[in-house]
């Protein structure tokens, strides 16, 4: 008997890769590639999938998962760090989208409870969409990262009263407090629930299931505690999201989070993609050909609003102007929420057929647009800086205050202050060398400064900004941000502006490496690279290769600008060479063992077993290449070499009868 769903998924798969292809010919983003085959598939099209209600749930996993997955690479500590954005940009952007929306809708003939309906609507950005393309992107941790993610946290707590409101605006709702109150005391209750669970009762739990080494219970844990929480938030009138994200949270407090990440992310790219399916079967292609002027012009006001809006909740936060247009241009779109909240304003009345299809034609094409403009977001924030602006807006009104120690020149520039920005500089500390530190997160200047460090806020793809840090008279400067589009431009910055600088950079991506070179730096480290070559030195070590040829090898493929390791060069012949089935091996030599008490000239390792004594660590001194008439002494630790057989075959000679038996 066949089963609807999975003819269905046959078909939403099989389609799925046939427009992915394409897309990724065209360099068409994936995302876009998952709504168009949504709007194929579609009952407004092809009509080739039956099950749109399943395929909804199936979208409503992936969503789930993908908060989860966000809030397992996130932290409570990072939340607190953000605090900012979720408290006072998230209620600016709303507040001001939503009355934004309810003037304009009055100015079109809306009643006042359509207007103000009309205004929650436009006012929600698409979380998962915004998201998932800062993760792809690796921005989730850049200045305009946090603050997107901030203000869509606080949208997401935000949906809930919207919703409380919509009896309100359609004149059929009582005791709307009471219910404000009680779904204020459940959030709390949440809250301290999440609280706990991540102190206590999560590690825990976690701990013993991992002592078990089934990777199937560990897995199912997991999944248990995303859905248990999201489920819980959605039993109290939250959004199943926002539970999602705070289930991650918990995990990410434990030990075992990138564990648990590296076990759900399969199942979280193939749920994620039924969201976005979902999305594209929801388009009326003939309403969408039927009123193309009025959609578009509605699309393009959206976006543009929303972008200035949000640009300012940024400004408001006192971040630069680029950071703000990033933020703008990322949360411009109408979000899936909207949708959600949409159908209960379709039940109380207050949408019409046509008014409805409307929405969802522009709210789908806003989302459809999204990662282009995310895309061209860091070029708009460099045409935006030509413009003549205040340098106050241009800088942010962290204006650089001055630093309390001088730079007399020769000095070292950090771009950026996070694990690898601190290690450096306390690597220059230590080494005597002159530094100063330009950092975009201003709770970390506050924080840093108070301690002592030449740190200073500044966004440092601007000129100003790298001429207060004296970079003209800079030798070294060292760029480890995580933001590729910032960190072009502050190359190209910087070597116009210091053309005898030493431009270091660490990047994340393999294709920044070539346009980082052109740019002006003078030495770019990738990440993955750097672990490889780290790997292939431990690896030659373990088969006793000269130190020498190790560092003659990694030098080679450091100056040949990783080619080899790119598979763009001939492999490299480095002159390695090593010492074929040996190995070095340590013994403690037992209180009783056959070898205590005798010099190695009466028990002739070498001659008999083929093992011979590198060297002998006796308390704390080191014997390198002791004399045959040494005598070897219980408790001695022995450094031996030989073949593996070898090795095995003699290892009794250094327990005792208690070891051995």
């Amino acid at each position: 008997m066949p089963v609807p769903i999975l003819t269905d998924l046959v078909i939403i798969f099989g389609l799925s890769i046939v427009v992915l292809f394409i897309c990724h010919q065209l360099r068409v983003p994936v995302t876009v590639g998952f709504i168009l085959t949504g709007i194929l598939a579609g009952p407004h099209l092809l009509g080739l999938v039956k099950a749109v209600h399943e395929v909804e749930i199936l979208a409503e996993i992936g969503v789930i998962l993908l908060l989860f997955t966000i809030g397992v690479e996130f932290s409570f500590a990072n939340l607190l760090q953000i605090r900012q954005s979720v408290l006072v940009a998230g209620p600016i952007q709303v507040a001001a989208t939503c009355l934004t929306g309810l003037f304009l809708a009055l100015k079109f003939g809306k009643t006042m409870g359509e207007a103000v309906f009309i205004g929650f609507l436009v006012s929600l950005s698409s979380t998962a969409i915004v998201l998932k393309l800062l993760q792809e992107r690796a921005e989730v941790d850049t200045p305009h990262g946090r603050t997107s993610l901030g203000i869509l946290i606080f949208q997401d707590i935000i949906i809930v009263p919207m919703m409380l409101f919509v009896p309100l605006l359609a004149g059929a709702s009582e005791n709307i407090g009471v219910s404000f109150l009680i779904l204020l005391a459940k959030g709390m209750i949440i809250i301290g629930l999440v609280i706990a669970s991540a102190k206590w009762v999560v590690p825990h739990v976690l701990y013993q299931i991992a002592r078990t080494g089934n990777r199937e219970l560990f897995l199912l844990s997991i999944v248990l505690i995303c859905i248990a929480v999201a489920w819980l938030t959605a039993q109290a009138g939250l959004s199943l999201a926002l539970g999602a994200f705070l289930a991650g949270l918990i995990v990410s407090e434990t030990e075992y989070s990138h564990q648990a990440l590296g076990n759900i992310l399969p199942f979280r790219d193939v749920f994620a993609s039924f969201f976005f399916i979902s999305i594209g079967m929801l388009l009326d292609v003939e309403f969408l050909l039927n009123h193309p002027g009025i959609i578009a012009l509605l699309t393009l006001g959206v976006l543009l609003v929303k972008a200035l809006l949000a640009a300012s909740a940024a400004l408001f936060l006192k971040f630069p102007l680029r950071t703000a247009v990033l933020v703008g241009l990322a949360l411009c779109q109408v979000g899936e929420f909207s949708f959600i909240l949409s159908k209960v304003g379709q039940s109380h009345g207050l949408f019409s057929g046509d008014s409805y299809q409307l929405f969802l034609d522009v709210t789908i094409t806003t989302m459809v647009a999204t990662p282009l403009l995310m895309a061209l977001a860091p070029r708009a924030a460099d045409f935006m800086l030509l413009w003549p602006l205040p340098q106050r807006l241009k800088l942010g009104a962290h204006l650089p205050q001055q630093i309390n120690r001088s730079i007399p020149g020769d000095h070292l520039i950090i771009v950026g202050f996070g694990v690898n920005g601190r290690n450096l500089a306390r690597a220059a500390k230590t080494g005597g060398i002159p530094y100063i530190v330009i950092e975009m997160n201003p709770e970390t200047v506050r924080r840093e400064r108070e301690r002592g460090e030449p740190i200073f806020y500044g966004d440092a793809t601007q000129e100003e900004i790298l001429k207060h840090a004296n970079i003209k008279e800079a030798r070294v400067i060292v760029i480890v941000i995580n933001d590729p589009a910032a960190t072009r431009r502050i190359v190209s910055l910087a070597r116009s502006l210091n053309p005898r600088a030493y431009i270091i950079v660490r990047t994340r991506y393999l294709q920044e490496l070539q346009s980082l070179f052109e740019l002006g730096a003078d030495d770019v480290v990738p990440e993955e690279f750097e672990t490889s070559v780290e790997i292939f030195t431990l690896v030659l070590r373990k088969y006793l290769v000269a130190k020498e040829e190790i560092e003659r090898f990694v030098t080679q493929v450091r100056a040949d600008g990783y080619l080899v390791l790119r598979g763009i060069s001939k492999e490299l012949d480095a002159g390695l060479r090593h010492l074929h089935d040996f190995e070095i091996s340590t013994f403690r030599l037992g209180e009783r063992a056959p070898l205590a008490g005798k010099s190695l000239a009466q028990v002739e390792l070498r001659k008999r077993h083929g093992v011979t004594v590198l060297a002998i660590r006796r308390n704390s001194q080191m014997l390198p290449n002791p004399e045959p008439d040494m005598q070897l002494l219980a408790d001695d630790l022995l450094i031996v070499m030989g073949t593996p057989e070898n090795l095995s075959n003699s290892a009794w000679l250094f327990k005792s009868p208690e070891e051995r038996s």
